[in-house]
């Protein structure tokens, strides 16, 4: 039974779907936890803390991935919101790390910049996917 039910929402949610599910956990996750509890070094944020604190970005965080989450259940096409809140949020990010490494203010800023970019590609992929087409079930003559 589980395994009928769990293979019926795949057949739901879809690639995208997932990857929106999955991705949006993700974003909420990491929302709530600069909310709760921030992470010690701030240097490569400095210009993104200039433009609003840090629990107002993790709101923004927690929001995205809300947005990917209601976006997975809608069909193709219109699923569109939850794969532009997700690169959009880690945009800024990126290049605030970016750009605290040019400055020199933060060393290891190129790092982040790559990770965030690296996590956000696959995001960027799926978008591009068409949902393959369900297969018909072959009706059983008796």
């Amino acid at each position: 039974m589980p395994r009928r039910a769990v293979r019926r929402l795949g057949l739901l949610l879809g690639r995208r779907g997932a990857i929106l599910i999955c991705y949006g956990a993700v974003w909420a996750i990491i929302g709530y936890g600069q909310i709760t509890a921030p992470q010690p070094d701030l240097r490569g944020l400095r210009l993104l803390l200039q433009a609003m604190p840090l629990d107002v970005w993790g709101w923004l965080w927690v929001t995205s991935g809300l947005i990917a989450i209601v976006s997975a259940w809608l069909p193709q096409g219109r699923d569109w919101p939850g794969f532009l809140a997700l690169p959009l949020m880690v945009l800024p990010w990126a290049v605030s790390y970016l750009l605290a490494w040019i400055l020199g203010d933060y060393p290891r800023g190129w790092v982040a910049a790559v990770v965030w970019g690296a996590i956000a590609a696959p995001v960027l992929v799926v978008a591009g996917w068409r949902e393959p087409p369900r297969p018909k079930r072959l009706e059983s003559s008796a």
